[in-house]
């Protein structure tokens, strides 16, 4: 079984442990995939309701990406984890000889890259996660639009829990244009989330 098909109380206690996986990043990746599942619940409780029918298509169109996005996240969980412990097994390697400590280098800046790009995959799913949420708002029975924005709000803190990840392992990378590409695109991704996420509850709010 997956760290992803724990329970929540088995996650809670292995990331409360003092193991350092599960950690941030898989945190990251849970928020995300609630996020879509709360966009997903909402296109759920509203297709099929009187007065809805007009937008039918559009949120049946909505709940198919969310779930996509849900499933992709969830699975990011242990991508995380395995991320991680691999770039802690690669500073455990030996370092006695030149040749120990050129196969050591190669493997940490292997890892740090895969440790890199996990997190940025997890912004860029949060960010679609963000866009779905705008449209769930909009269109959703009003019953149940509170949850749209629940969920936008939980996709807005993995987004921006994953960029931390991303920000702590990129300036390790030696190459430089690579590490400057994460960077410049996790800017872009924070700084555009952060007024989407905004809009997205303040339709929200305007239709409580």
């Amino acid at each position: 079984m997956t760290i992803a098909q724990d329970s929540v109380d088995e996650f809670l206690e292995r990331l409360a442990s003092s193991a350092p996986t599960p950690g941030g990043g898989s945190a990251a990746a849970i928020m995300g995939a609630m996020g879509a599942a709360l966009v997903s619940m909402t296109c759920n409780v509203s297709i099929g309701k009187k007065g809805y029918e007009a937008v039918e298509a559009e949120l049946l169109a909505v709940r198919d990406e969310s779930e996509k996005l849900r499933l992709r996240l969830a699975a990011m969980v242990t991508e995380d984890v395995a991320a991680f412990d691999g770039l802690m097994a690669a500073y455990k390697l030996p370092k006695a000889t030149d040749d120990d400590k050129a196969r050591r280098s190669a493997a940490i800046q292997s890892s740090l890259t895969r440790a890199t790009e996990v997190p940025l995959e997890c912004a860029r799913a949060c960010a679609a996660v963000i866009a779905l949420a705008r449209r769930a708002a909009e269109h959703g029975y009003k019953g149940v639009v509170s949850d749209a924005g629940v969920g936008v709000l939980s996709a807005y803190s993995a987004l921006r829990s994953a960029a931390l990840n991303v920000y702590i392992n990129a300036p390790a990378l030696q190459d430089c244009a690579a590490a400057e590409r994460y960077l410049t695109e996790i800017d872009a991704l924070v700084a555009s989330a952060a007024q989407a996420h905004e809009a997205v509850y303040s339709i929200v709010r305007g239709r409580l």
